[in-house]
């Protein structure tokens, strides 16, 4: 079946929920979905630091949906799908400590674990497998999918940018989470969003990331992954 996005389900009127969202990951995202019309909840471990950073993307260039900010538990107890872009070493602990907040809810990790040294970038052993797949495992009662990784944090906050050509690899159990998934990628102008498989494949999806940011520092760019044949 060939990849045809008006047979994804309509997620204009979902709120989501985007913990880390003052990170640069999470805020281009937010960023992004808010400027499409989506509603945000930016979430941090300090409330006050999201509500600034709420107050801040609200008044972005061209963002067209309502921009609200809290504290992590806050955020997702009100959104109906929550966005993982912590920095990995806090992943574990922010997931575990959500599990009752984010029960029967979507959940989309996009986290990269990822270590540097004089050599570069290069991906870290998980026990789970992946950083989604910890996610799935402390959250058990959550459709937990992975998304997300091969953005430009940089093209995302550009202002002047109005599209981004790029595919993003959408990997889940459940179908119906996966589609929505998707839907909410293509709600970014430029973006796809393309179903990659189970979260068993995560890893390789999370890895290669550390490839893109050695493209980006040799040759200074913002690549990104676009799919072809599809």
């Amino acid at each position: 079946m060939a990849y045809d996005a008006s047979r994804l389900p309509d997620v204009s009127g979902l709120t989501v929920a985007i913990l880390g969202g003052t990170g640069a990951q999470g805020r281009g995202l937010a960023y992004r979905l808010a400027r499409a019309g989506q509603r945000i909840l930016i979430g941090s471990r300090s409330a006050q630091r999201a509500a600034q950073s709420a107050v801040e993307l609200a008044g972005m260039p061209g963002v067209d949906g309502e921009v609200g900010g809290g504290e992590n538990a806050d955020v997702a107890a009100r959104a109906d799908i929550t966005i993982i872009a912590v920095p990995w070493e806090g992943h574990r602990d922010t997931v575990a400590a959500l599990r009752e907040t984010l029960a029967g809810k979507l959940v989309v990790d996009c986290v990269n674990p990822l270590g540097f040294d004089r050599h570069g970038p290069y991906p870290l052993t998980v026990p789970e497998g992946s950083a989604a797949e910890q996610a799935a495992a402390l959250l058990p009662e959550s459709r937990v999918c992975a998304a997300f990784h091969h953005v430009s944090a940089p093209l995302l906050a550009d202002p002047t940018v109005d599209r981004i050509e790029l595919d993003v690899l959408v990997l889940g159990e459940h179908r119906d989470a996966v589609e929505q998934v998707q839907a909410l990628a293509g709600r970014i102008p430029g973006v796809r969003g393309v179903y990659g498989g189970r979260l068993r494949n995560a890893h390789q999806v999370e890895a290669f990331t550390a490839n893109l940011i050695a493209v980006n520092r040799r040759y200074k760019a913002h690549a990104g992954l676009r799919l072809t044949d599809v």
